[in-house]
């Protein structure tokens, strides 16, 4: 079955950086868009970064535009995000999510999730 497993967070000081992983599989992980998304206490789930199949291509939200990059290991069946310059804001538990089809229609897949915690 699929199965996305995220790894990495934790407690950094406003500034410093991470990088989180999620392992994917159950499914032919290079040929699908891997997203991260996020949600922070008392807020909806918000997309982050998303990167398509082959790598080539990337979308961010713009609070993180500059700060942090999405990328993937289509060998390893791996997706990464390296996060930079970070802020109290960016706070949040980060999922790892991908769309898959299935014979009753498009399907959503979530991990779940890795806490990051910014604070001094």
């Amino acid at each position: 079955q699929v199965q996305l497993v995220e790894s990495g967070g934790g407690l950094v000081q406003p500034g410093g950086s991470l990088r989180l992983s999620c392992a994917a599989s159950g499914f032919p992980f290079r040929n699908y868009a891997m997203s991260w998304y996020r949600q922070a206490p008392g807020k909806e789930r918000e997309m982050v970064a998303v990167i398509a199949s082959s790598g080539g291509g990337t979308n961010y939200a713009g609070s993180v535009e500059g700060r942090f990059t999405i990328s993937r290991d289509n060998i390893k069946n791996q997706v990464y995000l390296q996060m930079n310059s970070l802020k109290p804001e960016d706070a949040a538990v980060y999922y790892c999510y991908c769309r898959l089809p299935a014979d009753t229609g498009p399907r959503d897949y979530w991990g779940q999730g890795t806490q990051v915690t910014v604070s001094s």
